[in-house]
């Protein structure tokens, strides 16, 4: 710092402040730093100005999987605020959403030196009701459960399903069948305890839930049983890859869709307006989640107070897989 000071003609505490970003800096004397700093490849040292601020400007991600369609539109709005923030990431994977890995990634990410840690699980039900970590960390939570101890960001899942269920009814369909995810997902909980409380609410027989895998072969496999049912003429997916495969099979056996079989998904996935027939979906706002929860973690590392649970509503997205009841 004093060799880039003396080339620039400048003071330490000039270079000092070119090197840490502020904007107490004369445009051309910024220029004239940097153009030193250039010429001696002199690089600011982190590790030391971490030590001085108690800051290391690194964020720690928990994810359980990135092959889900959420997850990775998550976390890449997550990625794209803390960068625009000047953090970094440290991304751990856990093999199971059990208490024990996502402990043993937090105190990994503690080893990293990060400021604070988002957890992105909210495709897969933790083994306990809460999430007991060790303190001493900012954390923030992607799912919409409210028992946690930390701050929650999720897409309002139950606000989805009450739209898909209630256009399927509004449709003239008697009722709605129901392809639900895993029983291990949150998202899939939420998802199906509306459905079925929107059907309840209306008055119509509640059908027993189809459990799929979020794979759209799994949906290919409930669609291939629901297709031979003729009483069933409305259904509601819990993602749009299932959605995929089902409509495949009630295609195959020679169910119209719409106009035998209406099918609404979730998810709004970039292809889903592309589907044969472009299928009506609920939309998450994967993006606004993201940035919500890097955001709040931001907040809490400065010591601002953050709300404890925050829904980004959803939106029912008409396209042509649904229509009316034909009788």
């Amino acid at each position: 710092m004093a060799d880039v000071a003396a080339l620039a003609g400048v003071s330490g505490q000039t270079v000092s402040r070119v090197a840490n970003g502020r904007a107490n800096v004369d445009p051309d004397t910024r220029a004239r730093v940097l153009a030193a700093m250039d010429e001696l490849g002199y690089r600011p040292n982190s590790a030391a100005r971490a030590l001085r601020s108690g800051k290391f400007r690194s964020i720690g991600v928990i994810m359980f999987s990135l092959s889900s369609y959420g997850n990775t539109r998550t976390l890449d709005a997550v990625a794209s605020v803390a960068a625009s923030a000047g953090y970094s990431l440290t991304l751990i994977t856990v093999e199971t959403a059990s208490q024990t890995d996502v402990s043993g990634a937090f105190v990994r990410l503690r080893e990293h030196a990060v400021d604070g840690v988002v957890i992105l699980i909210e495709s897969h039900r933790l083994d306990e009701s809460e999430i007991a970590l060790p303190s001493g960390l900012p954390v923030v939570v992607v799912d919409s459960h409210a028992a946690y101890a930390y701050p929650v960001v999720d897409n309002d899942q139950a606000q989805g399903a009450r739209l898909a269920t209630e256009h399927l009814l509004d449709l003239g369909h008697e009722t709605v069948w129901h392809v639900s995810g895993p029983l291990e997902s949150y998202a899939a909980e939420r998802r199906r305890d509306a459905w079925r409380e929107t059907l309840e609410r209306r008055g119509v027989p509640v059908p027993e839930v189809e459990v799929g895998d979020w794979t759209a072969d799994s949906g290919y496999e409930i669609g291939a049983r629901l297709a031979e049912d003729a009483s069933v003429t409305a259904v509601f997916v819990s993602n749009d890859q299932m959605a995929l495969g089902l409509v495949r099979a009630l295609h195959e056996a020679g169910r119209a869709v719409p106009d035998d079989v209406s099918v609404v998904g979730f998810d709004d996935m970039p292809d889903s307006a592309n589907y044969w027939p472009p299928l009506t979906t609920v939309r998450q706002h994967f993006d606004r989640v993201g940035s919500g929860a890097i955001r709040a973690l931001l907040a809490e590392i400065e010591g601002e107070r953050v709300d404890d649970r925050t829904l980004v509503p959803t939106e029912l997205v008409v396209r042509a897989s649904s229509g009316p009841r034909i009788r």
